[in-house]
């Protein structure tokens, strides 16, 4: 069968004369400002989902991983300095969870052991987080003579950047700062002493610091500046203490 030439010569709607408007065609202000209105909320929607994301996995990070801390004073002179910036490892000694019914802590990879540096809960204050070295643990006894550190009648020797400011040796019966003990650690306590040993109020001052306390192990300085109320901005960059950047804490 043979089409006509009416037959071919008739255009379908979708082949209509671009130069003839149908109904609908041509700009819509209502129509754009609904688009647009719809494309903003999109990306509104992307960067609060994002943002959510991004504090959801730095919380989890915090919690379970590793945190940052400031130090603020001089008492772990001069293996942590005052304007140092550490963070802490919360994986080897397991983090420690405290969400109401979840109090706890996480198995970690060992327990602390003389020689690290940790960051703790202060026993007297639970506000105030304190970082010390570790000097004994549960059931070992501890004792300082003239000095001299002794942990189950071992000398331990001073750490390679701790440091004495006082030449005097005080007696007991005045002070515990130079001679000490002995003592036995109860179990689930700790003893720590800060590696500035003439200026730190530690162990010897406050006591034992119990294992619940315990956040993590100091692991490296990330950023290390002179602190100095009266510093001007641009002077600053002056102030960083570039040889301590990205130093482990040993």
């Amino acid at each position: 069968m043979v089409s006509s030439p009416d037959d071919r010569e008739t255009l379908s709607p979708a082949e209509s004369d671009p130069g003839d408007p149908l109904p609908g065609d041509g700009p819509d202000p209502d129509r754009d400002d609904h688009a647009a209105s719809i494309r903003s909320r999109s990306v509104l929607r992307e960067t609060v989902e994002l943002v959510v994301f991004a504090v959801v996995i730095a919380l989890i990070l915090r919690t379970f991983m590793i945190q940052a801390f400031r130090i603020p004073s001089g008492s772990m002179e001069d293996t942590l300095l005052s304007g140092d910036f550490i963070l802490v490892d919360k994986v080897t000694f397991g983090p420690r969870i405290d969400f109401g019914p979840l109090d706890g802590r996480l198995p970690g990879l060992r327990k602390p052991r003389t020689g690290d540096v940790v960051v703790f809960r202060y026993p007297l204050d639970l506000t105030k987080d304190f970082v010390k070295r570790l000097i004994a643990g549960p059931g070992q006894t501890v004792e300082i003579v003239n000095r001299e550190i002794l942990v189950d009648g071992t000398l331990i020797p001073d750490p390679d950047r701790s440091k004495h400011i006082d030449s005097r040796i005080l007696p007991q019966a005045y002070s515990n700062r130079d001679n000490y003990g002995p003592v036995t650690v109860p179990e689930g306590q700790y003893f720590f002493m800060g590696d500035n040993r003439e200026n730190s109020r530690d162990s010897r001052d406050w006591g034992f610091v119990p294992e619940e306390n315990i956040k993590g192990k100091a692991l490296i300085v990330y950023l290390s500046w002179d602190p100095d109320p009266d510093i001007k901005w641009f002077d600053l960059i002056n102030k960083i203490r570039w040889e301590n950047l990205f130093r482990r804490v040993r």
